[in-house]
């Protein structure tokens, strides 16, 4: 018998299939709806490609993607029962805690935000810096998405009022990009591909970047985790075979990215993900791939930078008790570690 399983198992691994998943306890509900704020956009890649690779399928899944103005909406379909699990910025972990409600994050998929600022190029010779951005109107995905929350810091670490500006949501592709080329808002906090298609066109002008180390750590002292894959605690605890194959699938990605060429990457994506341009899509691809987790755990710093993040841009975060330690369970990823090759 233990020899007919290392012949499954090479077998599994020669077709590049998860050895791990093969002998893993079936998920408990294997039919689940996944909630995104932007699907298109390179910070949600990792979901994209676990999708089309087939990761899912591989883990006894079958997954039904609902795509959502912003994450902030993506969270509220969470919260209201129309979606079992959310790919989403971690900050909603410890924001929902906050507010009383359990939602744990169990992968990191982006350890680096990868959100740009930037104006038009209307208003590039009078906005130098983000403490020239009061009484514009800025583009983000959504309202209460990452992209606004991270501008209204940055405004409030130069001294603005957290409503010194207008917030306008564009959405995640090329309404985005439309609304800033047609002159609907005058500056966008917004992700890849939109900033590389707003930048090859001439439309904009970056004055903030966090898709590298460098710039993450200038706008937020530290590590700062982007995207998440979060679920309810209960959920977890009631469906704990479901949850690991879910983290397989996506750590798994992660291993895949790491290796992957850009040009092998975007072969996998759909073509209108591309925003009618190719090669403008790889040069996003390559400038965004930094920013993917290379392990899937948060490092404590990241935790921190985090809550520091919501105590300086939310009024009922100053005096809250927030146990960071909740907000990210890493026994699931540490198992995917292990079993997923």
């Amino acid at each position: 018998m233990k020899r007919l399983i290392g012949i499954v198992a090479a077998g599994l691994a020669a077709f590049g299939l998860a050895v791990g998943s093969a002998t893993a306890a079936p998920p408990e509900k294997p039919k689940l709806e996944i909630g995104v704020g932007g699907k298109p956009l390179l910070y949600y890649l990792p979901l994209t490609l676990a999708d089309r690779l087939g990761y899912f399928k591989d883990e006894g899944l079958d997954v039904t993607i609902n795509d959502f103005g912003g994450g902030a909406k993506a969270l509220q379909a969470l919260i209201g029962g129309s979606v079992d699990v959310v790919t989403g910025a971690y900050e909603h972990t410890m924001r929902m805690q906050q507010k009383g409600q359990d939602i744990t994050a169990v992968i990191e998929l982006g350890r680096f935000p990868g959100i740009v600022l930037a104006v038009s190029k209307d208003k590039a010779d009078t906005v130098k810096s983000v403490a020239d951005l009061k009484g514009l109107k800025i583009g983000v995905t959504a309202p209460g998405s990452s992209t606004h929350l991270t501008i209204v810091y940055q405004m409030i670490k130069a001294g603005l009022a957290p409503d010194a500006a207008s917030f306008i949501g564009v959405g995640g592709g090329a309404s985005a990009v439309a609304a800033v080329e047609k002159g609907n808002v005058d500056a966008v906090s917004h992700l890849d591909p939109v900033i590389s298609k707003l930048e090859a066109d001439g439309a904009i002008k970056i004055l903030v970047d966090t898709r590298t180390e460098a710039g993450t750590r200038a706008v937020f002292g530290g590590t700062n985790p982007a995207a998440v894959m979060y679920l309810k605690a209960d959920f977890i605890r009631a469906n704990p075979n479901t949850v690991q194959a879910l983290t397989n699938a996506f750590y798994r990605t992660l291993k895949w990215i790491e290796k992957a060429t850009p040009e092998e990457i975007a072969a996998k994506v759909p073509e209108d993900y591309m925003l009618g341009d190719k090669e403008l899509y790889l040069k996003a691809l390559k400038a965004s791939i930094p920013t993917y987790s290379k392990t899937g755990i948060i490092p404590a710093d990241g935790m921190d930078s985090t809550l520091k993040f919501l105590q300086t841009t939310e009024a009922d975060f100053k005096d809250a008790k927030i146990d960071v330690s909740r907000s990210f369970d890493a026994s699931f990823v540490k198992k995917a570690a292990e079993t997923v090759k």
